[in-house]
């Protein structure tokens, strides 16, 4: 059985947000396998996909090292990516069924894949006691949708931040309600910058302490900047220090659109 490493909203390796995505199964393996193959692989996710009668249509579901969670954008991009470029499946559109329901991916003419993925509008909050100290900056605002959403003064404070990562997570849980303890801290980008919009994501929640790129994130904060701004389409990089990955994404009713490409680093054989 193969599995592939691939770099996710990345334009070439080792950038980008990587995630492990194995071969396709007949049948669904155990639930504690996939966990205990997501904890070796000590990526932010493993993927996992379940041929169906239809050849553009698959199961997905994804395990970080300590749990499985319902839904992640740079994982379904690495398995779309896969399908088309590993295994050489030919569709206008992919469809995965999984725990947030129906989501697409569609090859655009750009070399770009598009996520169409449900969009979770934030509700804005009074900032919870002891939350700057915690992320180790002062909070212009404070949303919160399935996971919180701060906002900083501005690129060069988000991307210093040192925050705890403890405090994170138990302000997150005890106080905001529909979060599981993960935060996405965004700024508007500095002048000049080919972007417009800069965030980091600390899911210490999920067993993950910073996360490259989170699409799952973006479905967040794109209805919320979309609003901010006046317009549906709005380009996006999350600084992950080294790393990080860009993507644009577009609010469409109830949706959002993230678009962005994929690298594969490795290919390798399990024995398990």
């Amino acid at each position: 059985m193969r599995q592939f490493l691939v770099d996710a909203f990345a334009a070439k390796p080792f950038t980008g947000n990587p995630a492990c995505v194995v071969e396709p199964f007949d049948v669904w393996p155990e639930a504690a396998w996939m966990q205990t193959l997501a904890m070796e692989n000590n990526q932010a996710e493993t993927a996992y996909l379940l041929k169906t009668d239809d050849p553009a249509r698959f199961g997905l579901r994804w395990f970080t090292p300590a749990l499985e969670i319902p839904l992640c954008g740079h994982a379904t991009l690495a398995s779309a990516h896969v399908l088309l470029q590993e295994f050489g499946v030919n569709a206008e559109v992919l469809t995965f069924d999984t725990l947030s329901g129906e989501l697409t991916v569609r090859p655009m003419d750009d070399g770009l894949l598009e996520l169409n993925f449900p969009a979770n509008p934030p509700v804005q909050i009074k900032t919870p006691a002891g939350f700057a100290e915690a992320l180790g900056a002062e909070v212009v605002e404070t949303w919160v949708g399935n996971y919180a959403v701060a906002i900083v003064k501005n690129e060069s404070v988000l991307r210093a931040l040192k925050p705890n990562h403890a405090e994170i997570e138990r302000i997150c849980t005890e106080t905001l309600e529909r979060n599981r303890g993960n935060l996405m801290v965004s700024a508007f980008a500095d002048p000049g910058a080919d972007y417009e919009i800069v965030s980091r994501f600390f899911a210490p929640g999920s067993g993950i302490a910073e996360d490259p790129v989170t699409g799952s994130a973006h479905c967040i904060i794109a209805p919320l900047f979309s609003a901010k701004l006046g317009k549906p389409v709005i380009t996006y990089f999350q600084a992950y220090p080294g790393r990080g990955g860009a993507l644009t994404c577009e609010v469409q009713g109830d949706r959002v659109l993230l678009r962005g490409t994929a690298v594969t680093v490795l290919d390798g054989q399990l024995r398990v």
